[in-house]
């Protein structure tokens, strides 16, 4: 039995080999972890289909690997296997004549192809490209290794599709230019230099803000809330919630009023379904909590925000954050988010631009607080202001939405609901969750 990489997630098609847990004549049963795959931003473990021995190990640490790329080969005493595919004989269909009419059929759809579970093998760059130019590459015969489909091997099926239309294609339009590339530089001329290759981590950040910056007008509105009674509610609070194993930091209370405001302005809670011109708005809450790693940015997702306490929200941030950090977040809680908060104020600086986590339409970015001499009933006094940041897509959000959006968090914030820190009588065992 061949096991091959399986379907990595939503829109993933490769991935990195970073742990192979099996060698040559390990006995392993079903659903035994024989490898892990950095995919996009997590760390995916890779069950085993069925009990065997390995007999073949085809990958190594660091290889580069597409959905289908053979991982390794398992022996099994299953008499039930299917054999493989018999060879072509003379009985089956021979290569496509070339067309002598325009009702010729376009070639047929490969054997090997039709029947595999993962699809055809094919590099990342040639399947988005398969995508974009809207070719089936299961109808595509591979003759790399393994079956592995070239881009000679598209070249000629679009050639013979051309044959069996009996005309070519009409040009389509060109699209616009792309931007230039930064020219190569030879920086060693001026001193001493190093290279690192990016890592799948950074290349899929780089390559989501790019898209995300030039495909969204980005605009960011600014604003400041002074969270000197909220401190005070977290210090009083702060211990009951440290004896039911529950860290209650800043954050939670703005996920909490963020929750809110987007139940009130729905549209920040929206996005844009580009092919048919429709917004879609959705009825959870789903908020993204961008977490620094040693590898970069990612951002987990917690779930219907609106609907669980400050104690549920204090234990499940600390729990995603941490399993973030150690790469131990699966794929499924980086997707499905509605609404993403950048929270630096543990790291320092100001306010700054969040860039859009597309396909949301809104991102709010947190500073670090401090404290400012704020006029207050006539008297200037010490109060602890923090900095909000929110960027969002000008092409369905006006400046006007967003003025109210963020003046209604100041609001909530400045007068946080103490009765939404009490714990519930169920919470009271203090047993964490999860």
């Amino acid at each position: 039995m061949d096991v091959r990489v399986p379907n990595l997630g939503e829109n993933a098609e490769s991935g990195v080999v970073v742990a192979v847990l099996v060698s040559v004549g390990d006995e392993i049963a079903a659903e035994d972890i024989i490898a892990e795959l950095e995919n996009e931003k997590a760390v995916a473990p890779v069950p085993a289909p069925a009990t065997g021995t390995v007999t073949a190990v085809h990958i190594a640490e660091g290889d580069d690997v597409s959905v289908g790329d053979l991982l390794i080969t398992l022996a099994t005493d299953d008499d039930e296997t299917p054999a493989p595919p018999e060879p072509a004989d003379a009985t089956q269909p021979s290569p496509m004549p070339a067309p002598t009419s325009a009702t010729a059929q376009p070639p047929p759809m490969p054997a090997s192809a039709q029947t595999s579970e993962f699809g055809p093998p094919a590099s990342p760059s040639l399947r988005r490209a398969a995508r974009e130019f809207g070719i089936e590459l299961s109808r595509v015969a591979g003759s790399g290794r393994g079956g592995r489909i070239t881009t000679e091997d598209v070249r000629n099926y679009v050639q013979a599709l051309q044959q069996a239309a009996f005309a070519p294609r009409p040009a389509e339009a060109a699209p616009p230019p792309a931007q230039a590339p930064t020219p190569a530089v030879d920086f060693s001329q001026w001193g001493p230099i190093r290279r690192e290759p990016m890592t799948t981590l950074r290349k899929t950040v780089a390559r989501r803000l790019s898209e995300s910056w030039h495909a969204a007008p980005h605009v960011t509105q600014f604003d400041e809330a002074d969270i000197t009674d909220l401190m005070a509610l977290r210090s009083a609070h702060k211990a009951a919630y440290e004896e039911r194993e529950a860290r209650l930091t800043v954050t939670p209370f703005i996920m909490k009023v963020v929750a809110t405001a987007l139940g009130e302005y729905p549209i920040f809670n929206a996005s844009l379904d580009e092919s048919t011109n429709e917004i879609v708005f959705k009825d959870y809450i789903h908020i993204g909590i961008a977490v620094d790693t040693e590898v970069g940015l990612i951002v987990p997702v917690i779930r219907d925000v609106d609907r669980k306490s400050m104690l549920e929200l204090s234990r499940e941030l600390e729990d995603i954050a941490e399993r973030t950090r150690s790469r131990r977040v699966s794929p499924a809680e980086l997707q499905g988010g509605t609404f993403t908060i950048s929270n630096q104020g543990g790291i320092g600086g100001g306010a700054f631009t969040p860039i859009l986590n597309r396909p949301e339409l809104a991102i709010l970015g947190i500073g670090r607080g401090g404290y400012k001499a704020l006029v207050v009933d006539g008297e200037i006094v010490p109060r602890m202001t923090m900095p909000l940041c929110l960027s969002y897509d000008h092409r369905l959000i006006d400046g006007g939405d967003a003025a109210r959006f963020i003046v209604t968090l100041v609001k909530d914030l400045e007068a946080f609901d103490e009765a939404l820190l009490a714990i519930g009588e169920d919470e009271a065992d203090g047993t964490p969750a999860g």
